[in-house]
């Protein structure tokens, strides 16, 4: 029976029709789950989404998901030139030009002039109860006599600016007094009903929108930022001197999609031509090309596919760090076309038998090097492993179960195919000599000093790619305005509103002497526009004594029968001022019900000198229900420990693949394994020698290098002397070398990092497999060295 009817037969062509055709339907059921993905949309370009959550206090992780979720859409833009006058005209120019075109904004009510009288009318029936510590300290201090002198001053004193109250409502002008400290949380004021600031020699003029539609895409358009573009362009042109700054989380969100688009071109594109066009310079048929190329798409579709089913949403940076998948599941694809290259007259499903013990072998150490990246809790990393892992399975499965169906004939040999074959031959091999003492004790000599300078280095912006002027504009506005730190806060919970309320003014107490002493700018919080009932109660006692006294005393000395007019009895509570347009300003302070209990935060100004991190978090000591967050102090301290864990694992699983190769290569598993561990070390020591810092990605990257490179000394063992395995090992490292050496140009500096240790690693791993090879004497049948 011809081949050809074998084929046609499944009954008697054995299980492999069945499993390709059960393959055929998972990848038609992938097919059809990319169809709807691409069409929801469902990317994050989100950092803190690759970032883990504290287990042991989850409602940190909610309080920083809710403050990044209202500062999602927000963006501030600010004007500045030499005068005011020129400022304002900049600003109609920007107005102008963004309303006449497709601007994905919308202006926000930011430095909103008229909702100042909206909140002195909702303010005015608890006027008495709304006092700043120093008022506080000063009308208990001050005897009466002195008051009455104070308030006597004030009621003679001409002022052309409209009062706040009347006089005999607030006989001491504690009010205005209360409402400046609360104008003191951010350093812009209004001016001609726009919001104005004067800093750095400029006339600044405020501008808030909130953005309208998607904050990003992935089609590698910059829609806000082209909006803001066109607005600065007309701006400078009406006010040639005009600095701009522009900041906020979809800038930042769009930068990064606009970065991953051009990376994932860059990786993902340059990967597959590097490897289309490396497997036609040595097969010279499309029908490699084909499969190959069929067999990285299926590979990363179905990672796209079970990623998204698994975490809901996939991340930007996975999609990048996938795209550097093309460069190692390729291997299986030209393996196959190798072998089939040098053994023309072996049957498909014969070959595929043969090569099948090495490949799951190959892919085992692979899948386990990608699964290693999934220990550390980093959901970032679990997409990653998760999707390249997948990928790899994909791609191995494709091409068990369709080339020997698919590839009918033999692939002819090419003049670069043989060049590279007969090139295993002459490669040296490392002998017992007294030149491989020499060179054995330089290379010790400078592993010693590379790694001796090799430094640790966790920090948290490893992970962010942000462009610098962007990064420099959000500093800039932050300076201006007297915006508070996302990254470091308090957290406050407890089990009702008034006890949150009090918890928190006890927590100002404690940071009142470090304000006092230059070391913080100020906080925000909510007990600062809402007091608690008992802060209430004691204040509206305290000044219905003092302004009852200090009215007393002005009778007399005037003849007069002023009377101090009533107030709400009832305190302001939280419930009423939230359901209060004025709760705009403090809103985000209220995180609502965390895990069942009332839930706020308070933010910090002014905080630009780290040494103060100490005591502040000493501020939080002993309060109940308090706990003070330093996202970056803490990511960088759980990148530095995972780097030591992963350290150890690393060790870890170099003895495990050893075991593993010894179970199926006996005595000679040290040539499979040698050559990847001295390639880990020397890069290492690279690394040290460039004065690269030692991270966490770098480790991972040596994890993922056990798993691939030893792959290479596999192929050499298991095919001893076979030029077909070297082609195919040469090829495949050459790919997998091209697409981590472009994931090295990335911006991100995690992924840069990870790509320049597998570039040296890669190299390194290449050259020193054929050199541990066996020698000829030495090895007589597969997997048994003698």
């Amino acid at each position: 029976m011809t081949e050809a009817a074998t084929l046609a037969t499944p009954r008697r062509g054995g299980a492999w029709p069945w499993l390709a055709l059960l393959w055929l339907l998972v990848v038609l059921a992938v097919a059809g789950h990319q169809w709807r993905f691409w069409q929801e949309g469902r990317l994050d370009a989100d950092v803190m989404a690759l970032l883990p959550q504290d287990e042991r206090a989850p409602e940190v992780g909610r309080a920083t998901e809710a403050l990044a979720a209202q500062a999602s859409r927000q963006v501030v833009v600010m004007l500045g030139a030499a005068d005011w006058a020129a400022t304002r005209r900049a600003a109609a120019a920007w107005r102008a030009t963004l309303a006449a075109g497709p601007a994905p904004l919308k202006p926000s009510t930011l430095g909103d002039t008229q909702a100042l009288g909206a909140a002195l009318d909702f303010y005015r029936p608890w006027r008495d109860r709304l006092l700043t510590p120093a008022q506080r300290e000063r009308l208990a201090a001050t005897p009466p006599a002195a008051l009455q002198q104070q308030a006597l001053a004030a009621l003679f004193q001409p002022s052309a600016a409209p009062r706040m109250s009347d006089w005999v409502a607030d006989p001491l002008g504690l009010w205005p007094q209360w409402w400046a400290e609360r104008a003191g949380q951010t350093r812009a004021r209004p001016r001609d009903g726009e919001l104005w600031l004067a800093a750095d020699h400029r006339q600044w003029l405020v501008l808030g929108y909130e953005v309208v539609g998607p904050a990003f895409r992935i089609d590698g358009r910059a829609d806000i930022g082209d909006a803001l573009a066109g607005a600065e362009a007309a701006a400078r042109a009406a006010e040639p001197s005009l600095q701009v700054l522009a900041a906020g989380v979809p800038l930042h969100a769009e930068a990064a999609a606009v970065q991953a688009n051009a990376e994932v071109n860059t990786i993902g594109w340059g990967s597959l031509a590097a490897v289309l066009l490396l497997v036609w310079l040595a097969f010279r048929s499309l029908r490699p090309i084909v499969l190959v190329a069929l067999s990285l798409l299926i590979g990363v579709a179905a990672a796209l596919s079970l990623t998204a089913l698994v975490f809901g949403k996939v991340h930007l940076l996975t999609l990048v760090f996938g795209a550097s998948l093309v460069g190692v599941a390729e291997d299986y694809g030209i393996h196959w076309f190798a072998t089939r290259q040098g053994h023309p007259g072996t049957a498909p499903r014969t070959l595929m038998r043969q090569l099948l013990p090495g490949m799951v072998l190959a892919l085992a150490t692979s899948v386990l090097a990608y699964a290693a990246l999934a220990i550390a809790p980093f959901p970032g990393l679990r997409q990653m492993a998760l999707f390249s892992a997948t990928g790899l399975v994909a791609a191995f499965l494709t091409v068990a179960c369709w080339y020997p169906l698919l590839d009918r004939s033999p692939v002819r040999a090419s003049r670069f195919a043989e060049r590279i074959a007969a090139s295993l031959a002459p490669w040296p091999r490392f002998r017992r000599s007294r030149r491989l003492a020499v060179v054995g004790l330089a290379t010790a000599l400078l592993v010693g000093v590379g790694l001796a300078r090799l430094q640790p280095g966790d920090d948290l912006r490893q992970l962010q790619g942000s462009p610098a002027p962007l990064v420099q504009a959000q500093r800039e506005v932050g300076r201006l305005l007297g915006l508070p730190s996302p990254a470091q806060f308090f957290l406050v919970q407890a089990d009702s509103a008034e006890e949150l309320l009090q918890r928190e003014e006890a927590l100002t107490a404690r940071l009142q002497p470090l304000q006092q002493g230059g070391h913080l700018g100020g906080w925000s919080a909510l007990s600062d526009w809402v007091p608690s009932a008992a802060r209430q109660g004691a204040d509206a006692a305290l000044s219905a004594h003092v302004e009852s006294s200090v009215l007393a005393g002005v009778n007399t000395a005037l003849g007069e029968s002023l009377q101090r007019p009533g107030f709400a009895a009832a305190p302001l509570t939280l419930e009423r001022w939230l359901a209060s347009p004025v709760s705009a300003a403090a809103r985000a302070l209220w995180l609502g019900d965390t895990m069942g209990r009332p839930a706020s935060v308070v933010m910090l100004r002014g905080l630009h000198d780290p040494a103060q991190l100490p005591a502040l978090a000493a501020a939080a000591d002993g309060l109940p229900g308090v706990r003070w967050v330093d996202k970056a102090g803490e990511f960088g301290a759980l990148l530095g420990r995972y780097r030591v864990a992963m350290s150890w694992l690393l060790v870890l699983a170099h003895a495990a693949v050893f075991a593993a190769l010894w179970l199926r290569l006996g005595r000679g598993a040290w040539r499979a394994w040698l050559p990847t561990l001295l390639a880990s070390v020397l890069t290492l020591a690279l690394l040290g020698l460039a004065g690269q810092p030692l991270q966490l990605f770098n480790v991972l990257a040596l994890l993922l290098l056990l798993g691939v490179g030893v792959d290479y000394g596999i192929f050499l063992f298991e095919h001893q002397g076979d030029g077909s395995a070297w082609l195919a090992v040469v090829l495949g490292a050459a790919s997998t070398w091209l697409s981590f050496g472009l994931l090295a140009l990335s911006a991100t500096p995690a992924l840069r990092a990870f790509g320049l240790t597998l570039l040296l690693g890669i190299g390194l791993v290449w050259m020193l497999a054929p050199c541990l090879r066996c020698i000829p004497a030495e090895h007589t049948t597969t997997g048994s060295p003698t």
